[in-house]
């Protein structure tokens, strides 16, 4: 009897697998992208360990212990790319996580029609911009020859160094990942908000709210623990500060606020020399650090909310 019940879970799964195998099989080149790309190349990390040798290997290369760590904490360099990485990222956290969800209250009171169709594929196109055009077109407007700085001396004013300027830089990041995302970011949230049934909306007209107090106690509770979840992923990758972006808007004028720790392996990496081994030691420190922030902050909302919002 007890053989019985132990074989049936597991029966019950196989049966659940081949009732489901079109799906599974629709899921076999994800897994596989991971499996090839994110989990395979995992066993590099023990580079982190080694005095990385090129023509003997990765496993063939000499351990170190952790030598490369302490070369780590002792660069001044990196210091500033910590604090850089933790002061945009966390900006950005202020800053432009809660556009999308603004973005998506308003987009959702509006009428469907021909304005709101056209609205949402205005907001979104600029997601599908690479960050070499949108750094192009910056370029193009605020260098000293550019359209705002002609504009600027039309009028017989000083024309301004806005790129080399480091006051402006930080700020410049958070307008244009903002207009860049905050479109196609907001569809998440539209997607939550049209699971919510109607009828929550109906109630309240007949009990008198107006449109703001319905977005207040019908809509924003509705999509909090998808904003929750948002925010958890967001935090865990503080340390991911965009790399893409300030690499591409990023000159040595201001590079004492704009390297972060992406464009400090980049530089330390295939710029100043091949050393591997210490390059590898500050990409693990930095998903350490993410993965601590995710887990903590995970169980953070838990106690918070009273009940079970996070991804763990």
């Amino acid at each position: 009897m007890s053989t019985k019940i132990q074989k049936k879970p597991h029966n019950n799964l196989w049966k659940e697998i081949l009732k489901n195998k079109y799906i599974y099989l629709i899921l076999i080149p994800g897994l596989l992208y991971y499996v090839i790309f994110a989990y395979g190349p995992m066993y590099g990390l023990i580079i982190a360990f080694k005095d990385y040798q090129i023509r003997e290997g990765i496993l063939g290369s000499p351990w170190n212990g952790f030598d490369n760590f302490r070369r780590i904490f002792k660069d001044y360099e990196f210091y500033v790319a910590l604090k850089n990485t933790l002061v945009i990222s966390f900006s950005r956290i202020i800053i432009q996580f809660p556009v999308p969800i603004i973005l998506a209250l308003f987009l959702n009171e509006l009428k469907e029609g021909i304005y709101k169709k056209t609205l949402q594929t205005v907001l979104t196109f600029p997601n599908f911009l690479s960050w070499v055009v949108v750094s192009s077109i910056l370029i193009n407007l605020l260098s000293n020859a550019g359209a705002v700085n002609s504009l600027i001396a039309l009028f017989g004013l000083e024309r301004q160094n806005f790129l080399a300027d480091s006051d402006l830089f930080r700020p410049l990041l958070y307008v244009t990942e903002i207009w860049k995302s905050a479109g196609w970011g907001s569809i998440i949230y539209l997607a939550a908000i049209s699971a919510i049934s109607p009828e929550l909306y109906e109630a309240a007209t007949i009990d008198g709210a107006n449109k703001i107090q319905k977005m207040v106690f019908i809509t924003w509770p509705s999509i909090l623990p998808t904003v929750v979840v948002m925010l958890i992923l967001s935090v865990g990758g503080v340390m991911n500060a965009g790399f893409d972006q300030i690499f591409n808007m990023q000159n040595p004028a201001v590079r004492e606020v704009s390297d972060i720790l992406d464009t400090y392996i980049y530089r330390i990496t295939f710029g100043t020399g091949t050393d591997f081994g210490f390059s590898t030691g500050v990409g693990l420190f930095k998903s350490v650090v993410n993965f601590i922030l995710l887990i903590t902050f995970d169980k953070i909302s838990r106690i918070i909310s009273g009940h079970s919002n996070g991804i763990f």
